[in-house]
């Protein structure tokens, strides 16, 4: 298990790097100032940290409600992962739609684009942090003998 100072040092280091490749790459993929797509990538970024506090709280507590302690099957991650990311594209979308003062579908493209980017991002941070900051095993301390 990984603890809560590493858990807060996983998630800053996330968005921080998150913000500065989607604010650079989005700024010269669309032509936005860097500026006006980096406000996006960190307002996107906040919404997602929110959205993911209260997404899995309301989600948890209807699990547990209906199904108790029960191990949670693939299934369910899949419809978990599904519905949080139309939550976010539904959110999103109007965030993207206000700021960049642009029409639904171009928001909703530009809104899918982030999420794909997320998606890949997401493996390769995680995976390169397993790497650079590995979880420390916890040592075994030796059974008391009798004497």
């Amino acid at each position: 298990m990984r603890s809560l100072p590493d858990r807060i040092r996983h998630m800053v280091l996330f968005e921080f790097i998150a913000i500065g490749i989607a604010a650079v790459v989005g700024s010269f993929l669309l032509g936005y100032s860097l500026k006006d797509f980096g406000i996006l990538s960190v307002m996107l970024s906040a919404l997602a940290m929110s959205w993911n506090l209260v997404f899995n709280w309301v989600f948890d507590h209807w699990y547990h409600r209906k199904f108790g302690y029960a191990k949670r099957t693939v299934k369910l991650r899949i419809a978990h992962s599904l519905l949080f990311e139309a939550g976010m594209l539904f959110l999103g979308v109007w965030i993207v739609m206000w700021w960049l003062g642009i029409g639904f579908w171009t928001a909703m493209l530009l809104d899918i684009g982030f999420a794909v980017f997320f998606l890949v991002y997401a493996f390769v941070f995680n995976w390169v942090y397993d790497v650079v900051f590995p979880v420390q095993k916890k040592a075994v301390e030796p059974a008391i003998s009798e004497v």
